[in-house]
């Protein structure tokens, strides 16, 4: 793990001058992303950077439409867009996707407003264990909801504890509908890192450390999830972490569609960083979105009867995992 959190540190280490072009990519790199496959390109050029959809790492099994693919683009797209603002670059982001799939953002000469979100970037992370019950203050709330606040989506709020068992209760049941499906496990199961060689070897997946989990020989680890991941086990610790959250997030865009999809991304990336700036941390509970009969549901629990939603993130406070690691810039420039 030593060496594993020295190689974790450098990628997400700041820039000791103005970020460069790489440097805005590599920040971008460190957005939330679906089970971390990072499934984006980048494509420089004198005017911009396009981000593109990486479709050898979709997983069409929990994203058959590529809506989560869609909305981690989104997160990227916002960290590249706050970066850029630190370097006198800030510019705009073409939230409607060309012919081949992209998102682009163009360069522009002014200096960005958001000095506390870019700080946050490297030090933001899926926090997936207990949190530690506190309340979050309302001052708190207001400045998570004004981060957030991207053209065509809606962020609700959830902290009263009847609407948050409300809504702990249609997770629990997406979760129990999701691992009835084997063909979900084993998609699951390809993306789940177990030790810190392999975790950083490959770069990518959900690594157990940073998952709340032991890290285990590469051997052993699929040996022992296969007999330890259970609806009993699974359904008791997403209970408890929903207990022990301060609140629950629920963002849904206007349309269904990828344009919409991408705004939804940079205001979960927006509200994610905020999070991290006010020393909260955040985690998906994407469940009862992926599962779509379960939406209807959900959506008009939130107040947004008739929309899709697209994310789920509770909030609270926690003490910090291990970081995720990303790829080398090799592997993800055009």
């Amino acid at each position: 793990m030593e060496a594993y959190d020295d190689a974790v540190a450098v990628m997400r280490r700041r820039p000791s001058a103005a970020p460069e072009i790489r440097d805005l990519i590599r920040y971008a790199t460190l957005a939330a992303n679906g089970h971390n496959t990072q499934a984006w390109l980048f494509r420089p050029d004198e005017d911009g950077i396009t981000i593109l959809p990486d479709v050898q790492r979709r997983t069409p099994v929990v994203d058959p439409d590529d809506h989560h693919l869609y909305v981690s683009m989104g997160c990227a797209a916002e960290n590249l867009a706050i970066a850029a603002g630190t370097a006198g670059r800030a510019g705009a982001i073409d939230v409607h996707p060309a012919g081949d799939g992209g998102v682009r953002f163009r360069f522009g000469t002014g200096n960005g407003n958001d000095q506390s979100l870019f700080e946050a970037i490297p030090q933001r992370q899926s926090t997936r264990a207990d949190y530690d019950g506190s309340r979050v203050e309302a001052s708190d709330l207001r400045q998570l909801r004004a981060a957030a606040a991207i053209p065509g989506v809606d962020l609700v709020l959830v902290s009263e504890r009847t609407q948050l068992n409300q809504l702990r209760d249609l997770i629990l049941a997406a979760n129990t509908v999701q691992m009835g499906d084997p063909a979900f496990v084993a998609e699951l199961k390809r993306w789940l890192r177990f030790s810190p060689n392999t975790a950083l070897r490959l770069g990518d997946g959900l690594f157990s450390a940073a998952s709340g989990q032991p890290p285990l020989p590469e051997w052993l680890g699929p040996w022992l999830f296969d007999r330890a991941f259970s609806v009993k086990a699974e359904t008791a610790r997403y209970a408890r972490q929903i207990a022990s959250s301060g609140g629950i997030a629920v963002l849904a865009g206007a349309e269904a569609d990828p344009a919409h999809w991408v705004q939804v991304g940079r205001a979960c990336q927006r509200f994610a960083l905020q999070a991290t700036a006010l020393g909260l941390t955040c985690s998906f509970l994407n469940q009862p979105v992926e599962v779509p009969e379960f939406r209807a549901d959900l959506a008009a629990l939130v107040g947004l009867p008739g929309r899709r939603p697209d994310i789920v993130l509770r909030f609270g406070r926690a003490t910090p995992l291990p970081f995720s690691a990303r790829r080398p810039l090799a592997a993800v420039l055009l």
